[in-house]
């Protein structure tokens, strides 16, 4: 597995890495113990960094057990932000100072470790000047809880703000060949900057594999309220899928792989994150960073998704009120 660099801090990483959240919240059919198997099945494929957080109830305990002997070599990404009520349901943001120093001793203690290796804000609070959250996180830098330091769904202004009270080593947004959005502005901010990127939901929560379910077929899993999941904006996505199916088809790839292996050609400083908790789908994206695109296999890649084509939005009204995307 290909090692990347995010930031330029000195953070090393394998070019892909595992997205955690499923194993323990957001999406249906759980399995504890094969989640742990992923993951040790994850470390021998060359994978070194794992995606965790504060609100994916008990991801951060089984993350923590699941690396307890592997620890000095790979790193841990988890994240701070959200406000959590006693029933443990998300209840708003918050990126007080007080909270950002909070959630890093709960996390460090959860995870079972003396330090964070990259310590996220998991969405803007705009309630709070990021200047101050920052500052705040570059606290706990020096103090040796936390390495590097990094955001999730922030605006171009917003990263420029944060990176010049502290070094942003990494963004974590939603990239994929559905939601290219941060192709306009957010990738040409880093590259200038020098922070790397880390594309949560690759695969479009699962879409962009071709083993996908309407939304309503859903029962405990948060895609049954998904927009890009409903109705006819189902149907026309579905449209996306096939063409990519029919390219994956004729280099004897799967459609995840090839959705995958698009995003790591579009740059070195870019390291997808992932999710599953099986075994066998690990395997199968792993083998993404084999593939090799030819120009003319890019071009009808980026010709079949086009910025702004996908129909429906990313998230409910509520969530979509949590990107800082202006």
């Amino acid at each position: 597995m290909e090692i990347r660099t995010l930031g330029t801090q000195g953070l090393k990483v394998s070019a892909l890495g595992l997205g955690c959240m499923g194993m323990s919240s957001a999406y249906e059919n759980r399995d504890e113990a094969e989640a742990i198997k992923t993951i040790h099945r994850a470390i021998e494929l060359g994978i070194t960094f794992f995606d965790t957080a504060e609100v994916y109830n008990d991801n951060e305990q089984l993350v923590g057990r699941a690396l307890r002997n592997d620890r000095d070599r790979v790193v841990i990404a988890t994240k701070f932000g959200f406000k959590i009520d006693k029933k443990g349901a998300i209840a708003g943001l918050d990126s007080s100072p007080k909270n950002v120093r909070y959630v890093c001793d709960k996390s460090l203690q959860q995870l079972g470790v003396d330090h964070i290796d990259l310590f996220y804000q998991h969405r803007v609070d705009k309630t709070v000047p990021i200047e101050e959250t920052v500052e705040a996180m570059a606290e706990l830098v020096k103090q040796g809880k936390v390495r590097y330091i990094g955001l999730s769904e922030a605006s171009a202004e917003t990263i420029r703000r944060a990176h010049a009270v502290h070094p942003i080593s990494a963004l974590q947004s939603e990239y994929s060949l559905w939601e290219r959005n941060v192709e306009t502005k957010i990738l040409p901010t880093l590259r200038e900057l020098g922070i790397g990127f880390v594309p949560y939901c690759p695969l479009g929560r699962g879409f962009l594999t071709g083993r996908v379910k309407r939304a309503e077929a859903f029962e405990n899993d948060f895609r049954r309220l998904d927009p890009r999941f409903q109705g006819n904006n189902f149907d026309q996505n579905m449209k996306l899928v096939e063409q990519v199916k029919a390219l994956a088809a004729a280099k004897g790839a799967t459609p995840a792989q090839i959705a995958l292996a698009w995003l790591l050609h579009q740059g070195n400083d870019i390291v997808p994150i992932p999710g599953t908790k099986r075994v066998t789908y690990l395997e199968e994206n792993a083998k993404a960073s084999e593939i090799t695109f030819s120009t003319e296999e890019l071009s009808r890649l980026n010709e079949v998704a086009p910025i702004g084509s996908t129909a429906g939005d990313r998230y409910t009204q509520e969530r979509m009120s949590w990107l800082d995307i202006s």
